[in-house]
């Protein structure tokens, strides 16, 4: 069973404890960074944005005006370097809240500088999509240790809700409880809590999801690829255009991480295609860069050609029937998303079998992650729905049913979780999904 989350009551005597007044972000340029610091103007009477040097901080401030529209950014944010305003700043803030690039080294390099400046009692807290919160404060001092823990947005913060919130060895239980409240209740935020484990529970899932589709482009292209597991199964954005948004730079971290730290059942699906190491090589990094597996020309959408490494207009492209992905969209569409569901499960062809493979991997894999990376399905379930914005797993099963899920997995030569096993016995009504807020037809997309 997965913990519940603290009542109204709890919270609000969790907040009294202590006091958030004035957060430093360090990294506040970067896209993560000056999201995070404009959520947390929201929340805070006072955040400075920190980053190399001032301008680049001026710069990060105007970006975050800009993506939330809303003068409380401007009048409750300062701005300042590294050089010049780390130590004084991070010596006021209550919480210091770091967005560095994805370097384990890089991050601990600022953390000694941070451990110097920093009250005892302020909280240290990084937003790092993966890497260890125990390897990164290694070695550091009592009280460090005992303030710092992963808080995990996801981007954009002040549209996606789905937050992880990571516990070092030693972490502070308290806290852990008082950060969990007080980004529930002033940060609009849907709190899981996961283990220290690469990439944790939502990038662990979601990723091997994303780099399985990059692995299948090879085979099929971008353009098919995103056609076949698009919308329709489950998620608001196509997969390889998620790799494009979040830099292909991101994405090979978070694999690579998990690649070279896991060995699990699906640890083939971790491995970057050798054809996106070599484009990366060439300056190729997603819409960082102008394009990846798809990029403009005006108001002409090219895609990637792998073999060639040119692109071609996406309109040039010719694809094979897919009739069925219209079908399953007009069904849901309609409400009607267990029809929709059984004509995606009895559709032919290739491309078909290849997006039943991806569902149902990313159905066993969450399964078998229980326990691993968090504590149950239902934690699982939140931070793909409110992080991700996919169907949760448990969302999936219950629309095509327990045995219908079980067939799916068997046929696709993957293990089956033991407990999708047992209900497919039963034959019972039980449903997997659990949440009193979430409308399950949020994730069945029309498109």
């Amino acid at each position: 069973m997965s913990r519940l989350p603290p009542s109204t009551a709890q919270v609000r005597r969790l907040l009294a404890s202590r006091e958030i007044r004035h957060v430093v972000v360090l990294g506040a340029n970067g896209t993560m960074g000056y999201g995070s610091a404009a959520l947390f103007t929201q929340a805070v009477p006072r955040v400075t944005f920190l980053a190399r040097t001032k301008a680049k901080a001026e710069e990060g401030l105007a970006a975050a005006i800009k993506q939330v529209r809303s003068p409380t950014v401007a009048s409750r944010a300062d701005v300042g370097s590294y050089e010049a305003d780390l130590e004084r700043t991070v010596g006021e803030a209550d919480l210091v809240f770091e967005a560095l690039t994805e370097d384990l080294a890089i991050k601990r390099a600022m953390f000694d500088r941070v451990e110097k400046a920093r009250r005892d009692d302020a909280a240290v807290a990084t937003v790092t999509s993966g890497l260890s919160i125990n390897e990164l404060c290694e070695g550091r001092s009592d009280s460090f240790r005992k303030n710092f823990l992963g808080l995990h947005f996801f981007n954009p913060p002040n549209v996606i809700v789905g937050t992880e919130l990571i516990a070092g060895r030693d972490t502070d239980p308290d806290l852990l409880d008082f950060i969990e409240a007080f980004a529930r209740l002033r940060l609009g935020r849907e709190m899981v809590r996961t283990a220290d484990t690469p990439a944790f529970a939502g990038n662990r899932v979601g990723f091997k999801v994303l780099n399985e589709c990059a692995q299948l482009a090879e085979e099929l292209g971008p353009v098919l690829v995103d056609r076949v597991v698009g919308p329709y199964t489950g998620r608001a954005l196509t997969p390889l255009s998620t790799i494009d948004l979040v830099g292909w730079d991101i994405h090979r971290a978070i694999v690579d991480n998990v690649y070279e730290s896991t060995a699990d059942e699906a640890h083939d699906t971790q491995r970057l295609p050798a054809y996106m190491a070599k484009l990366m090589q060439k300056g190729v990094l997603g819409n960082k860069t102008g394009g990846g597996f798809f990029k403009r020309d005006g108001k002409t959408k090219l895609a990637l050609d792998i073999a060639s490494g040119d692109y071609r207009p996406v309109s040039e492209i010719a694809l094979p029937d897919l009739g069925y992905v219209d079908d399953v969209a007009s069904l849901y569409a309609q409400g009607r998303y267990e029809e929709g569901m059984q004509v995606f499960l009895a559709a032919e062809g290739r491309e078909a079998e290849a997006a039943r493979q991806v569902v149902a991997g990313y159905i066993a894999y969450a399964f078998h992650r229980v326990g691993e990376v968090a504590e149950s399905i239902n934690d699982i379930d939140r931070i793909m729905g409110m992080g991700f914005n996919w169907a949760p797993p448990s969302v999936l099963v219950d629309t095509m049913g327990a045995r219908a899920a079980v067939e799916l997995i068997e046929k696709a030569e993957l293990s089956v979780p033991e407990v999708l096993v047992a209900a497919a016995k039963s034959g019972g009504p039980r449903r997997f999904f659990e949440h009193p807020h979430i409308n399950v037809g949020r994730f069945f997309v029309a498109g």
